[in-house]
């Protein structure tokens, strides 16, 4: 009777460790393989909503208002990633704010001091639903069309919504 060889055993050990690793390599990696990974999905990543209207995107819209029927201010930004200017049209009932979007710049709405080209502050005279409800906001370009969004209402409770709720009007 023979004893098998030394080098035999180191081989079948060092083949199972390889089996053992290529396994552990095709399982840890077998995620991203078959799903797409969560950074090169698009998402709301904040409290707003938003959406694309041709090369106009809406970014994280909500509105800033202290209750029903009081004026509420429209926080977000628009992206501009075409090449020519853009005149975007803003609706929440029957108030129509326009907006001025130039080519391949970002317009920030409500938030003074971003770090963008330009900024806008857009209020509107009286919100529909009180904070915690959402309203429905139409952002409208001349050639690509218009989308409806539900954007949501927040109060003051918070601190970074506190600054930009605006006076009530006389």
């Amino acid at each position: 009777m023979t004893s098998p060889r030394p080098r035999t055993r180191r081989l079948r050990a060092a083949t199972g460790l390889a089996v053992a690793g290529l396994a552990a390599a095709l399982t840890l990696t077998g995620c991203s393989a078959t799903n797409q990974m969560t950074t090169e999905k698009e998402y709301n990543s904040s409290d707003g909503v938003g959406a694309h209207v041709g090369d106009i995107k809406a970014i994280n819209f909500l509105i800033a208002s202290a209750a029903k029927g009081e004026p509420g201010a429209l926080l977000g930004a628009l992206e501009n990633s075409g090449s020519s200017d853009q005149s975007v049209t803003i609706t929440l009932g029957t108030d129509d704010q326009s907006v001025h979007v130039p080519a391949g710049q970002t317009v920030l709405l409500g938030a003074p001091g971003g770090n963008t080209d330009t900024d806008t502050t857009i209020t509107f005279d009286s919100i529909p639903e009180p904070p915690g409800a959402v309203v429905p906001v139409t952002v409208a370009t001349r050639d690509a069309g218009s989308v409806s969004l539900d954007v949501p209402v927040v109060d003051g409770t918070l601190p970074e919504y506190a600054g930009s709720i605006p006076s009530p009007t006389s």
